[in-house]
């Protein structure tokens, strides 16, 4: 599944939730702007930043990243990033990366080379966070991640909740959105009406979401053609970020071989846009 767009809306929706997962008051986000940052020229982007606002120059920056999978090249990407942007942007602020990961299992130690910044390092585990909490946004976050047969009723709950805390009916009909959104983007392989009728969605057919998706082709697979598009935007967008960053790795003295292994792609590839930029 292919998060980074649903953590991004979440922490639109709920940038509180932030520093409910950190310890830290909730009310610290009204003095914040949530955004989603890229680095100029190696089009590097951040899943997203917290920026403090002027009236509150001691406040963090908080870097935030959604990992899904193993990998142990992660730190090394991100730390590095994290100078990139420092240097690019040159706030004059103390900061935090703040990591979260699908299973405590994912997540490995800091490279020995950057055990210096670990104390600027937080990691949330999305598998062990717990389960009474009344937040709606952390609810979300838990349906992320949870099995196929908790969903439906996780589900249910959520849209209860929203029905019940959000009184502003146009924020109500946006999350409850949201939460169906999460559920297509968990059960790509589902049709909608297989859909419908796993998490009882009756309602749903009225949603934006539906309607746009439903617009856009076949009745059978409207949802999960929607969803395919999406990621293919995604994919295209990551390769192209992808081959920006050869130069960069070459000038750190990792060979085409590394590179290609780094970079997960074809070596011809990364032939091809040494040959290209030699040009």
């Amino acid at each position: 599944m292919k998060t980074d767009k649903i953590f991004y809306t979440i922490f639109l929706v709920f940038p509180e939730l932030l520093f409910q997962l950190i310890g830290q008051p909730s009310e610290l986000a009204q003095n914040y702007e949530f955004k989603s940052v890229e680095i100029k020229e190696l089009s590097f982007t951040f899943d997203g930043i917290f920026i403090p606002n002027d009236n509150n120059p001691s406040n963090l920056i908080y870097f935030v990243e959604v990992q899904f999978q193993r990998d142990k090249e992660f730190y090394w990407r991100f730390i590095t990033e994290i100078i990139l942007y420092l240097n690019q942007y040159k706030h004059e602020r103390q900061w935090q990366a703040v990591v979260l990961w699908a299973k405590k299992s994912f997540d490995h130690d800091l490279p020995l080379a950057y055990q210096i910044f670990k104390p600027n390092l937080k990691t949330i585990y999305l598998d062990q966070l717990p389960q009474t909490s009344s937040s709606l946004g952390l609810g979300i976050l838990q349906l992320i991640t949870s099995s196929a047969a908790r969903a439906p009723q996780q589900t249910q709950t959520l849209i209860t909740q929203a029905r019940q805390q959000i009184s502003d009916a146009s924020i109500q009909q946006n999350i409850i959105e949201l939460i169906e959104k999460v559920i297509v983007y968990k059960f790509p392989e589902k049709s909608s009406q297989e859909l419908e009728q796993m998490f009882n969605l009756t309602e749903w057919k009225q949603t934006k979401f539906y309607q746009e998706a439903k617009a856009e082709g076949e009745l059978e697979g409207k949802l999960k053609g929607k969803l395919e598009g999406e990621l293919s935007g995604e994919l295209k967008g990551e390769l192209k970020g992808k081959l920006k960053t050869v130069p960069l790795l070459l000038r750190l003295g990792l060979t085409v071989e590394q590179i290609a292994q780094e970079l997960g792609l074809e070596l011809e590839k990364i032939q091809q846009v040494i040959s290209s930029d030699r040009n």
